[in-house]
């Protein structure tokens, strides 16, 4: 095993998990830092034995953090997604719940000075170009991760870390709807294409045989589900701009359904091969979004609040969306209230090239 020790913060960032680095702490070319997060990680390998991961999508996830490279930021972010069974990682989507420790992590490296009270963290998010604006607790110019707040997905309460987003329209894919339709038929099945922070395939469950309230373990273990969903994702990467995406984390697939728990409406998502224990931020403002397009598989099945307050449905409960609209109905902002909590803060020991 190697002797030498790389930095390493390890924090939950709303529902996910990850490693948080300095750049400066890691490799500069892409491949010699890719390599290095596989080793950290523990992948290829489905329980990531051998390394810090824990065996699923959201718990394989980095961070990469630097002094901002724009006037209008505080902080670059890089997210990379680290596979668990593959030996790839990937930087094709940003992830909107690690977003949620950036701010809390940049103040303890020391690349924000923390403010008396609360902490403004305009984070810069590399993987899309937009900045994000979130808000961290920071009594005494220290960040504090307690708090009342509570959000679906995980146990207890923390500090409210709330993001605001403007912009995101076409994040990765160059428009909200880049095949220009509100929806398109793909092997039968009616699709809405939307990026609005994360590129989406939003189909109704019921177009699949489904409820909608099928469990995670139902979803996963459904082998001809999955293909057909994956089927239909390899049909539309190319119609999203977004190339050929068999080795990429994005679009995301998501089955919607009529809400079932008082919310907007209710969603099963893959992300993309694994059923998502809840949804993504990013994932959940581009599905908010559907709801207000007239026509779309999503409005069709929405119940619509007047506050602005969106509550997406997922397996563990609901993600609260906070949509404003100018007057002709248009999407000039969105935003989500996160936590996030510091795990452990040390060295991490990655297994030897060789090993």
């Amino acid at each position: 095993m190697s002797e030498v020790g790389i930095p390493c913060l390890w924090m939950r960032g709303g529902t996910s998990k990850g490693a948080y680095f300095l750049a400066s702490d890691l490799p500069e070319a892409a491949p010699e830092r890719d390599a290095l997060l596989l080793r950290i990680m523990g992948s290829p390998d489905p329980r990531q034995i051998d390394g810090i991961g824990g065996g699923d999508p959201l718990t394989s996830k980095v961070a990469v953090l630097s002094p901002s490279s724009r006037a209008d930021a505080d902080v670059d972010y890089l997210f990379l997604q680290v596979f668990v069974d593959q030996a790839l990682v990937s930087d094709a989507q940003g992830c909107g719940n690690i977003l949620a420790g950036v701010g809390p992590a940049a103040i303890e490296r020391g690349l924000v000075s923390a403010q008396p009270g609360q902490t403004p963290v305009r984070i810069h998010m590399l993987n899309t170009g937009e900045v994000a604006m979130a808000l961290v607790k920071t009594p005494g110019g220290r960040v504090d991760y307690s708090g009342n707040a509570a959000i679906d997905g995980v146990p207890g309460s923390a500090a409210a870390i709330p993001l605001m987003f403007q912009d995101i329209a076409g994040s990765m894919c160059g428009a909200l709807l880049p095949t220009g339709h509100l929806v398109d038929v793909i092997a039968g099945v009616e699709c809405t294409l939307i990026d609005n922070g994360m590129p989406c395939v939003i189909m109704r469950a019921s177009d699949f045989g489904l409820t909608g309230q099928e469990s995670r373990e139902e979803l996963e273990a459904d082998a001809a589900l999955r293909a057909r969903v994956e089927g239909i994702r390899m049909q539309a990467g190319p119609l999203m701009r977004l190339g050929d995406v068999v080795d990429k984390s994005a679009p995301k697939m998501t089955l919607v359904s009529a809400p079932v728990q008082g919310g907007t409406i209710n969603t099963r998502s893959f992300i993309p091969h694994r059923a998502h224990a809840s949804i993504g931020v990013f994932a959940a403002v581009s599905v908010a979004t559907a709801c207000t397009l007239p026509g779309s598989p999503a409005a069709d099945l929405a119940v619509l609040p007047t506050d602005g307050r969106y509550l997406i449905e997922h397996p563990t409960g609901a993600a609260e969306v906070l949509i404003t609209q100018d007057a002709e109905g248009r999407i000039i902002g969105a935003g989500t209230l996160r936590t996030a909590r510091k795990l452990f803060d040390g060295h991490v020991y990655p297994r030897d090239e060789a090993g």
